[in-house]
């Protein structure tokens, strides 16, 4: 925020949505990343002093800003949270309960996770980390809570030394006797108050994540003359590679999820001819047969609902004010997911109300086209998301069309729904290593009429060797882990390859054998002609 103007940066998901929920007359829409915020400073404010608050913006953050910022007059300024300063009644903050994540789900205890990083830490010569992503916390010693909605996981900060002792600094209220027991003899429970005194009695050299810790945390480190090593957060790779224990863990609460869709996609259609529904029937209504499978813990994010140009808006969220009637001929985009104790699911189907028409069904078919093609990939081990990002878009960037967002975002087991370091999109630098879970959900959207979206969850895997390949090369694949139908009333078969065709074909087989001993009689009926042979 400068004197005279504010600054919203948007990536493409949301770039649809700012126009619906911002103020345009006192909020200007930067389209990011292609401006970043500090050439738009530059573009804006010849000089003066920019404050911001360092528990909210990483060292790499404020380090980009100021590099951009150094042929100029515009100085950087930690200073108090300015927000806190004009909103005197804010909430407090959340007092969700903490509680056990069993080793069993997890496929590793916390003690042994804590051991294999102390060892790391040691070898680097590093004598602490400090681990202040949520989801990293409650990986590390195997609790999860419920201080953020649709997530399981707790606020909290945390301290893991290089004896494998780990300090939780978190509201003590949270943590029943269960809990507390949990964390065993060598996780010390103390105020989150008592955090930045933590760090001033700590020897150095301490690893900090300059990407995702707060500045404050090598700040406070720094003033007390205490060395700062910067590295990643030792947790953040290992929790990406899932244990045997959490992939079995997703591939069962997927089929339950699968189940759970299917008879969902079959009320659905026996529904819409009525033409009684509106959006947000049917997010009430999915949501509901989640619950009937007495397993959900949570859904994993709000359902995204769009009908017809609300499909366009590529993260809609459905209020009363927006709430609209799903016509006939039209598509309906529902992008949806749950939270099981043995795993997270995240799951994109469009279905044809009517007939749509034929350029829908060619764009879905380009769309399915991506998602097939990221599927059946297999890739020499090292390579990265970025990598394969663009077999996504391929059946799209032949038709001149291409989506705004990446192509897959990681997904934790029983954790958040979106998860780092792995991605699959154009600037994603990490390799793709066995164990990792991501989504794999090309799209397409015209502004207005429809949106496109499908999604799977797959996993990275070993590859066989082929014959005739070279045995020294590891390779990879994708296993996918989601089992639901795609609608086959939006294909166009004449646009489908036999390759295309072949693994479709034996997708929906398996879907048709993995669920329908879960199937309800009328789901199953349904689910036979939904997976019908192309």
């Amino acid at each position: 925020m400068l004197p005279t103007l504010a600054g919203v940066f948007i990536d493409g998901r949301y770039r649809t949505q700012v126009k619906g929920q911002v103020d345009l007359a006192h909020f200007t829409p930067v389209p990011w990343p292609e401006t970043k915020p500090g050439d738009w400073i530059k573009a804006h404010l010849p000089e003066g002093v920019v404050g911001f608050d360092p528990w909210l913006h990483s060292a790499d953050e404020i380090a980009t800003l100021e590099a951009a910022l150094e042929d100029t007059g515009v100085i950087l300024r930690a200073c108090a949270n300015q927000i806190d300063r004009i909103w005197p009644d804010q909430p407090g903050p959340p007092l969700g309960r903490a509680f056990p994540h069993p080793d069993s789900l997890a496929g590793e205890t916390s003690a042994q996770k804590r051991t294999r990083l102390a060892e790391a830490l040691r070898a680097d010569g590093q004598t602490a980390a400090v681990i202040t992503l949520p989801d990293s916390i409650c990986w590390l010693l195997n609790i999860r809570g419920a201080d953020v909605p649709r997530n399981p996981i707790l606020h909290a900060l945390a301290i893991l030394h290089d004896n494998g002792h780990a300090t939780l600094f978190a509201d003590a209220a949270k943590f029943d006797e269960v809990t507390r027991s949990h964390l065993g003899a060598h996780v010390s429970l103390r105020p989150v108050s008592a955090f930045v005194p933590a760090l001033h009695t700590l020897q150095g050299p301490v690893r900090v994540d300059r990407a995702t810790a707060p500045l404050a945390v090598s700040t406070e480190l720094q003033e007390a003359g205490i060395a700062v090593a910067w590295g990643d957060d030792p947790c953040r790779l290992p929790k990406a590679k899932k244990t045997a224990a959490e992939i079995q863990g997703m591939r069962e609460a997927h089929l339950r999820d699968g189940a759970a869709m299917v008879e969902f996609l079959c009320w659905l259609d026996s529904q819409t001819p009525k033409g009684r529904l509106t959006e947000i029937d049917v997010v009430r209504a999915l949501e509901g047969f989640r619950r009937a499978t007495n397993a959900l813990h949570d859904i994993s994010f709000d359902t995204i609902c769009g009908s017809g140009p609300h499909g366009a808006i590529m993260h809609y969220r459905v209020t009363d004010e927006s709430n609209r009637a799903i016509g006939r001929n039209e598509l309906l985009l529902v992008d949806s997911g749950a939270q099981y104790l043995d795993g997270t699911t995240d799951i994109t189907r469009t279905i044809a109300v009517g007939d749509p028409g034929d350029y829908a069904r060619a764009c879905f078919t380009r769309v399915l086209q991506g998602t097939i093609a990221i599927s059946r990939v297999r890739w020499p081990a090292g390579y990265a998301g970025r990598d394969l990002d663009p077999l996504a878009r391929y059946a799209l960037w032949l038709g001149g069309q291409d989506f705004n967002h990446g192509t897959g975002h990681g997904v934790g087991a029983f954790l958040s729904v979106h998860e780092g370091p792995q991605r699959l999109s154009r600037i994603s630098e990490v390799q793709l290593e066995p164990g990792m879970i991501l989504s794999n959900e090309p799209g397409y959207y015209r502004e207005g009429e429809f949106g496109i979206r499908l999604e799977n969850l797959v996993v990275v895997q070993l590859a066989t060797n082929l014959p005739g390949g070279d045995p020294e090369r590891t390779q990879l694949c994708f296993e996918t882990l989601t089992f639901v139908p795609f609608d086959r009333r939006l294909l166009r078969p004449d646009l489908l390859s036999p390759g295309d065709r072949d693994w479709l074909n034996a997708y929906h087989a398996q879907v048709l054998a993995r669920l329908a001993p879960r199937l309800s009689a009328d789901a199953l009926i349904w689910c036979q002609a939904a997976c019908a042979v192309i």
